[in-house]
């Protein structure tokens, strides 16, 4: 099933290569995007209530990343959330990850594909380590500010001894935010 899900992945997005290759030198445009040694810093949050407040859950997730090029990235993202359910008692949960992703020249448009390799723990969970493909689309509001849409699969593992039959353990992450470059 992951194969599958990885491979449908790879070509959904294979044409955003072709495409970023397009020669766009006659076009006008703007200087949206990083550029190599630029920063960028990511903010989402989550939450919902029922109609009482007595049953609530809220997470806030964000990353810092350095651009190597014009096109690779590398950073730590943060993700924690917190829950406080009505019958039982308040649980939260994070997650620590690295991260590498290649950004593809869209000009306003930036998809980009990459690995995370990290951590996941809290009251939800065994406290394990976690890694996988990660795929999303940045959308440039000005010349360094964008929102985006990214998920994440990571595969769970207690040890590298034992990644090859921990593989199919896993869970998504799906994150919609705002970002800045500076």
């Amino acid at each position: 099933m992951m194969k599958t899900a990885i491979t449908a992945l790879a070509l959904a997005l294979a044409p955003t290569a072709a495409f970023a290759q397009m020669n766009t030198a006659n076009v006008d445009t703007e200087n949206y995007g990083p550029k190599a040694g630029d920063t960028e810093f990511t903010l989402s949050g989550s939450g919902y209530s029922n109609k009482d407040f007595d049953n609530n859950t809220f997470g806030i997730s964000g990353s810092l990343a350095k651009y190597l090029t014009d096109n690779v990235a590398i950073g730590l993202r943060q993700s924690v959330n917190w829950t406080d359910p009505q019958n039982g008692r308040d649980q939260w949960g994070g997650s620590t990850r690295g991260f590498a992703d290649y950004v593809f020249d869209l000009e306003k448009f930036r998809p980009y594909l990459g690995l995370s390799v990290g951590a996941i723990y809290g009251d939800n969970f065994n406290d394990t380590f976690a890694a996988g493909p990660e795929a999303g689309l940045k959308y440039y509001a000005d010349e360094n500010t964008f929102v985006f849409a990214q998920t994440e699969y990571q595969f769970t593992f207690d040890d590298v001894d034992n990644l090859s039959s921990d593989s199919e353990r896993g869970l998504w992450q799906h994150t919609v935010g705002v970002g800045f470059n500076f």
